[in-house]
């Protein structure tokens, strides 16, 4: 492929993918250039022949922008090796055994299909639920289990709704799933963040902000965290639960990755409440399938009144088609099935990530790397931004997602990058690691 082209395909992929909206600003000839190591002349032929294709636009004395996708609904080449996705491996999902429960449930529950149904979620589903969340070590009575439709409806209420304890801010890890960060600033909600990092947090300064900061609810991600894969102590859990106590804050409990422990006695945060303090919420996104969109959560019984309240007017209620095809899958052995393959799956990647890593030492990057789940993290000695690295993911067919959005505007860093596990096997670590290794390294100073 000629650079010119080369430059082509990477300006669509950058509009494809989103990364650069409509009315968004190129980099200039000299910077493009320079990002390819070639001469502005092959730059100026790359965005001309944008330009005439109507992808991009040039105002005088200004620079070229993106106009919008081409005609033709052009597609960027595929990268080889996805570190990016957050979206379980399609390759090994029980699609026949799933069918199958889909087919049942329209038997079983097609009376629900054809009315209005319970906005708190299918009865059926939720007594799965109860039986599932004990294997978590969630014991939870049926009438305070509510289904939502994934996890993203649930944090958007529960940043919109208020709490018993009268309080406004919402305080979040920094970084944060970035749904979560996407959702306070949608909701005009108050925020402010505590930094926490491959050891965790610091809990003199989250006891200070509990007594100070008027925090509402804390949201947390305890085990395999996204983006940095850290986990917390039983120790840990247990000061956590008792300063939400101590200081009426509530905590809300994300805990998506509970499938892939391997540690059976590493309890969730909910277990060590005694106080009504903790929101268990638990999506089955990661070890199934996003699209299922069936979430659910357990709620203290002082909140799921003006909660069920809000969810009512949101969708009046979630699938019935999905909440009846998931608990027969619940109710019929076979999720559990599922969910030891599945777990042996990432348990492996985490082991080739870690030896790979081990064989391709860098003294200016650190690795964070769980026994399991689909995130593992790099924190490099400085701040390398994700334009920067882009041309050279690239040009080496390697996915990677801009961590910077896991960060609240004021906490907005560039040195830690998450490594998805989800979508890349076994030879695409082994093969991918080194190389990514390599860019990110070279572009700090030594």
């Amino acid at each position: 492929m000629l650079k010119h082209e080369e430059i082509q395909e990477y300006i669509k992929e950058q509009i494809n993918s989103g990364t650069w909206k409509p009315k968004a600003k190129l980099p200039s000839l000299r910077d493009m250039s320079e990002l390819f190591s070639t001469s502005i002349g092959t730059v100026l032929t790359a965005y001309s022949a944008l330009e005439k294709k109507h992808i991009i636009y040039s105002i005088p004395r200004s620079g070229y922008y993106v106009l919008g996708k081409d005609s033709l609904q052009m597609n960027s080449r595929p990268p080889a090796i996805d570190f990016y996705s957050g979206a379980p491996d399609s390759r090994y999902m029980p699609y026949d055994n799933f069918q199958h429960c889909v087919n049942t449930s329209l038997q079983l529950f097609r009376e629900d299909i054809f009315t209005y149904s319970n906005s708190q979620g299918l009865p059926a589903l939720i007594t799965a639920l109860q039986k599932q969340f004990r294997q978590y070590q969630v014991h939870a009575e049926p009438s305070n289990i509510i289904v939502t439709s994934g996890s993203q409806q649930a944090l958007d209420i529960l940043c919109r709704m208020p709490f018993p304890n009268g309080k406004q801010t919402i305080l979040l890890e920094q970084p944060a799933y970035y749904g979560m960060v996407k959702s306070v600033y949608l909701c005009n909600s108050r925020v402010i963040g505590i930094r926490k990092d491959f050891d965790g947090i610091d809990f003199d300064e989250l006891e200070r902000l509990f007594l100070y900061g008027d925090i509402k609810f804390f949201y947390t991600i305890p085990r395999y965290h996204n983006p940095t894969g850290h986990s917390y102590s039983k120790q840990e859990k247990e000061t956590l639960v008792r300063l939400a106590r101590k200081y009426n804050v509530y905590i809300v409990e994300d805990d998506i990755a509970a499938d892939f422990d391997t540690d059976s006695r590493n309890d969730p945060l909910y277990y060590y409440d005694i106080s009504d303090k903790v929101i268990y919420v638990k999506s089955f996104s990661k070890i199934l399938m996003p699209g299922l969109r069936v979430s659910a959560l357990v709620l203290p019984p002082l909140l799921k009144n003006i909660f069920l309240e809000y969810k009512e007017w949101t969708d009046t209620y979630t699938s019935i088609l999905s909440q009846g095809s998931l608990a027969v899958y619940l109710e019929s052995g076979l999720f559990n099935k599922y969910q030891d393959s599945i777990r042996q799956l990432y348990i492996n990647r985490m082991k080739i990530l870690r030896e790979t890593a081990e064989e391709h030492p860098y003294s200016n990057i650190r690795w964070n790397i769980p026994d399991s789940g689909f995130f593992a993290c790099m924190k490099l000695n400085s701040e390398v931004p994700f334009q920067q690295l882009q041309p050279y993911l690239f040009k080496n067919k390697i996915s990677l997602m801009d961590t910077s959005n896991f960060f609240l505007n004021e906490y907005k860093n560039y040195s830690y990058y998450r490594v998805s596990l989800s979508k890349a096997n076994e030879k695409e670590i082994q093969t991918g690691i080194p190389v990514l290794l390599n860019i990110l390294s070279g572009l700090q100073p030594r």
